[in-house]
């Protein structure tokens, strides 16, 4: 049976779009797992979900490692959406998917920044908007999509804390907020609420939320405590709902601004936003923090994913000396 014989490529789309909504899925997830569904669908000629299983998913896997040439990490993203599509959309159990074994991700080391190189960059931002998600990265160690995700009511001044929500692998924690950007977040949050006032004069003024708060409280998309920090320049259609609304600034101005800053302070290496990250993990280590407190600020699930900061930092200044420099100190 095919899918014209029986559930239509529309219809899974439809309740994969309503289950999303309901486990509050990112829209790029929700994007990225339709995506390797469809292809999923496709290589096996569009055959019924229900009728396939580990074989088929296992053949599908070995044609991305094998004929696409797929990172692990796509690998990974694709069976996540093919477990999502049987075991949430459509409420099958498929027996033995726990002897698909994950593609091991090959361990790079991430790079950092160093504080005078992060300082260059500051020195480039200017004070717009976008600089400030960019300072605010490197203070919190959140990621991007976290740092643009946060709501009035997530953060707290009188603690110089942030709440982070619903963050990789659906878990909150709290971080840092830095006490150097308190005046301009309140004067972020004034611009905000200025805007949501005009949004609610215009006969909108209202959020994507939680999904289980929107059938509890409908109202509660429209207050400003819901409302994003870093709201959109203009509202826009929620191409899930068809709803209009002001969502949160795009993750492509902020790279942007990022780019340009690196360039026009003229450092060389790689790495975008998340790089600032990595570079918040790694300065905390180096002040001697302890790593269980930067796996706590980061939400690291595992503390082998923090431990892999410590072979970035002790062998500088502060370190074991090249061997050069002892000779060159003797022959001086």
């Amino acid at each position: 049976m095919n899918l014209t014989e029986g559930m239509e490529m529309k219809q899974i789309k439809n309740l994969m779009h309503e289950t999303a909504r309901k486990q509050d899925l990112s829209r790029k997830t929700e994007k990225s797992y339709l995506h390797y569904i469809q292809s999923f669908l496709l290589f096996h000629d569009e055959r019924y979900p229900k009728e396939m299983g580990v074989p088929e998913v296992q053949a599908y896997l070995s044609h991305l490692a094998v004929e696409k040439r797929a990172a692990a990490s796509t690998q990974n993203v694709a069976l996540s959406a093919l477990l999502f599509l049987y075991r949430q959309v459509l409420n099958v159990d498929l027996p033995d998917i726990e002897s698909i074994e994950r593609p091991q991700r090959s361990e790079r080391l991430p790079t950092v920044l160093s504080r005078p190189e992060i300082q260059a960059v500051f020195d480039n931002l200017g004070h717009g908007v976008e600089g400030l998600v960019i300072r605010l990265l490197y203070g919190s160690g959140m990621r991007l999509s976290e740092c643009l995700r946060i709501r009035v009511k997530d953060i707290d001044f009188d603690h110089n804390q942030v709440v982070v929500r619903n963050s990789k692998g659906r878990r909150n924690r709290v971080t840092i907020l830095p006490r150097s950007l308190k005046p301009a977040l309140q004067k972020q949050l004034a611009h905000s609420k200025l805007v949501h006032k005009n949004d609610l004069f215009d006969g909108y003024g209202s959020v994507e939320i939680p999904a289980a708060l929107a059938s509890r409280d409908p109202n509660a998309r429209r207050e400003w405590a819901w409302q994003y920090v870093f709201c959109a320049t203009h509202r826009s259609c929620d191409p899930r709902s068809g709803a209009v609304r002001r969502h949160h600034l795009s993750t492509d101005s902020i790279q942007r601004k990022l780019k340009q800053a690196k360039e026009a302070a003229g450092l060389a290496k790689d790495g975008g936003c998340h790089t600032l990250r990595h570079s918040f993990a790694a300065h905390l280590l180096e002040d001697g923090y302890h790593v269980r407190t930067v796996q706590e600020l980061l939400g690291h699930k595992d503390i082998k994913t923090t431990m892999i900061y410590t072979r970035l930092i002790g062998h500088g200044d502060s370190g074991v000396p090249s061997p050069l420099d002892k000779l060159m100190r003797r022959a001086s």
